[in-house]
């Protein structure tokens, strides 16, 4: 055999006797936190993208943040298992963008919601099927304030660790538009705090299946310190995981 086919023939036969490299780690999830307003901006949102930036870091989940509404195309999306709308409001994506972002959460990923995220979108009817509903009204003078929580549902990961009763101090939704199909987690009890809307069944935070994809809300997160508090942030991170399939 001619020396440089023997050649070859050695360094074949060295290659395939060398173990194959080992697997590389999973990577972690990507997850694209949205902060675009058009409406009333909420002061605490710099303090919910640090708190979810940490809680990406610590829990294994890659954490962008943007404002910029031109990532919601094909394209731009596609890195993102997760999307977060904090404290979003109005008008934030054009008719494309809304396009892109549709058929994204149809190809099975998610949304989670925060706070603002129902004062969104008004004109665009499945981005109220999506969220689950449509921020009617808070209390007002003072519009923050305390009152007690309890927990509908203590099955889920966003209310494990959470105690069946709580108090915190936030800013009280009510809502319209309410899709029927809603898996409600928390409720707020109306009797414990002024300016109640008087809707009796007042939930606060829940989630459901949507069009091929999973959606989690949670009207807590006005504050600044939510975005410190343990419950809250436990709260957070269990809706984050549930949306992205990790636990059930």
């Amino acid at each position: 055999m001619p020396r440089l086919l023997l050649a070859a023939a050695a360094v074949a036969a060295l290659a395939a006797a060398r173990p194959a490299p080992a697997q590389t780690a999973a990577q972690p999830a990507r997850v694209l936190v949205f902060t675009k307003t058009a409406g009333f901006r909420h002061a605490s949102i710099p303090a919910g993208k640090a708190a979810l930036l940490k809680l990406g870091a610590e829990n294994g989940l890659a954490v962008d943040t943007t404002e910029d509404a031109a990532r919601f195309t094909d394209a731009g999306l596609a890195p993102y298992r997760l999307v977060v709308f904090l404290s979003t409001t109005g008008n934030v994506l054009d008719d494309a963008q809304q396009a892109a972002f549709e058929r994204w959460i149809r190809s099975g990923r998610a949304w989670v919601g925060v706070h603002a995220a129902t004062d969104t979108e008004y004109e665009w009817p499945w981005y109220n099927g999506l969220a689950g509903a449509y921020f009617r009204s808070h209390p007002g003078n003072p519009n923050v304030r305390k009152g007690t929580f309890a927990v509908a549902d203590k099955g889920h990961p966003a209310t494990q660790g959470l105690p069946d009763r709580f108090e915190r101090t936030d800013e009280f939704y009510s809502f319209r538009n309410m899709a029927t199909d809603l898996r409600v987690l928390v409720t707020i009890d109306e009797g414990s705090y002024l300016g109640a809307q008087g809707t009796g069944s007042h939930p606060m935070a829940w989630y459901h299946a949507y069009d091929g994809g999973r959606a989690f809300y949670t009207a807590m997160g006005h504050t600044d310190e939510s975005f410190s508090e343990p419950l809250f942030l436990g709260h957070l991170l269990g809706g984050i995981r549930w949306a992205l399939g990790t636990v059930r």
